[in-house]
């Protein structure tokens, strides 16, 4: 047994919640981990550093995290209406559902970056799979090869 671990196949959520590869699952497909770093929060490079998987596929590739990214942020919302719901509670003699909509904007505030990094990484897992043979070496017939002068020399 060797003690390279690069044979066992990596965990989707966890991947996924580290915002790595679709493909093999342990490059990064950002270029800084600080997502609260504005500037520099969705900058990609143009493929995986590990298994050199092209990042964005095809121009206008993310466009449709808009609808990963509302999917989530529901269900954050949904999560921290049950959280305050099961620890704070509802009334209707008081201002609880106002200051948990207070509390609601300024989570979805924070956690945006964070959001927009994990409806990208998402997206990516909707179109690229897994692939535990990414590695398949140096390519074997790169070019063409012309069939007349093939045995020429």
């Amino acid at each position: 047994m060797c003690a390279d671990k690069n044979h066992v196949k990596p965990n989707l959520i966890k991947s996924l919640l580290g915002n790595k590869c679709a493909r093999c699952r342990r490059g990064n497909i950002f270029l800084y981990k600080n997502p609260y770093d504005l500037k520099n929060c969705l900058k990609m490079p143009d493929n995986c550093p590990v298994c050199g998987q092209q990042v964005e596929v095809e121009v206008g590739f993310y466009y449709g995290t808009g609808y990963v990214s509302y999917a989530l942020s529901v269900a954050v919302c949904v999560a921290s209406l049950i959280a305050w719901w099961l620890f704070i509670g509802f009334s209707i003699y008081d201002n609880r559902l106002f200051w948990w909509l207070g509390f609601n904007a300024l989570l979805l505030l924070v956690m945006q970056p964070l959001l927009m990094r994990w409806s990208r990484t998402i997206w990516m897992a909707f179109f690229v799979r897994y692939d535990a043979d990414w590695f398949q070496g140096p390519p074997q017939g790169t070019g063409r090869v012309n069939a007349t002068f093939k045995n020429a020399i």
